[in-house]
């Protein structure tokens, strides 16, 4: 695709690396090529999903969309650093293959972005739906609450790093659009593996530009049996001594910033709470001795009953203590 160098609109590039997921994708590209903010192109990088999706993407017949196909698997991070490294936008932002925007989404947040240079991103709230993509609306209220969404003013904060990394208000892989040279693509460890969005709030908030909050619901966050976060909630010990290594990774990268020393006693508790969780996965893998050391970290920083049972638990028989 050609890129209008005479628009006079910045080009956004929409990122949506894809696995397995051919309804979902349909969806997701339908909310895409329908936004009223036309100058994009969207990037769909295929983690080599077992029924090739590119006869979907090319039904759209939309010159804007790139398709790319790995030819193994790289992980959900390294597909999804792929997809953005691929950009070629002035923005950039993330639509994963399950999630789906408004039509106004990008015409919302973008213009603030033009408006301030001193701006790293713009984001928004979001519903979340369920598999078969219906609002549920409890949980949108619960999920706007818990992260400090629903009460929150429009406009700028800056800095932002409570809003981003304590609130967690911030959904750079949902609700969110990133001036993409604020971030140094290249230098991703790809030990953040699925927490890359709070890794990239990060990277946003230590440039020192600041963040813009529109307060509307533009996106749609899709709760199903197969999110990551669902997986590694479960019974699925891979997935969530996955999501906890690269959380403790991140939560040690926070505590090791001189800028981020004040909030050191939060990311302190929450390492601590990863560090229990990961144990908890290595003893359901029946991995119990590697297990060990993880309870006896988090026993140093916090006394916790959570914690305790499951010491006690990886000195029983795994086929007991894999049922914790």
């Amino acid at each position: 695709m050609a890129i209008d160098t005479h628009s006079p609109t910045p080009l956004v590039s929409v990122i949506t690396p894809t696995y397995n997921r051919p309804d979902y994708l349909k969806a997701a590209l339908t909310s895409a090529v329908r936004q009223t903010y036309r100058h994009i192109e969207i990037i769909v990088s295929d983690n080599c999903s077992p029924e090739n999706p590119q006869a979907i993407v090319e039904s759209f017949n939309d010159p804007r969309i790139r398709f790319s196909r790995n030819t193994t698997n790289l992980g959900m991070f390294g597909n999804t650093i792929k997809a953005f490294k691929m950009a070629r936008g002035k923005y950039v932002a993330s639509l994963l293959d399950d999630d789906m925007w408004e039509a106004d989404f990008l015409e919302k947040l973008v213009p603030p972005l033009e408006a301030n240079p001193n701006l790293a991103l713009a984001f928004c709230d979001h519903y979340v739906i369920d598999a078969q993509g219906n609002i549920d609306d409890a949980m949108t209220q619960e999920c706007s609450q818990f992260y400090k969404r629903s009460h929150l003013a429009k406009g700028i904060y800056q800095p932002f790093y409570r809003l981003a990394l304590i609130d967690r208000s911030v959904s750079s892989a949902t609700a969110a659009v990133i001036r993409r040279d604020v971030i140094d693509w290249d230098a991703i460890p790809a030990e953040v593996g699925g927490s890359w969005d709070i890794y990239l709030n990060y990277l946003c908030c230590r440039s020192g530009l600041g963040a813009y909050f529109y307060p509307e619901k533009l996106t749609r966050y899709r709760v199903h049996e197969q999110t990551d976060t669902m997986l590694s909630g479960k019974r699925n010990p891979q997935a969530k001594i996955r999501k906890a290594r690269a959380d403790m990774f991140c939560y040690e990268q926070f505590m090791a910033d001189e800028r981020l020393k004040d909030f050191n006693p939060y990311f302190q508790q929450q390492w601590a709470h990863v560090s229990t969780t990961l144990g908890i996965g290595l003893m359901r893998n029946q991995q119990l001795e590697a297990a060990r050391p993880y309870f006896w970290r988090s026993l140093k920083e916090s006394l916790k009953l959570r914690t305790l049972a499951g010491l006690m638990l990886s000195f029983t028989p795994p086929a007991i203590a894999s049922k914790f």
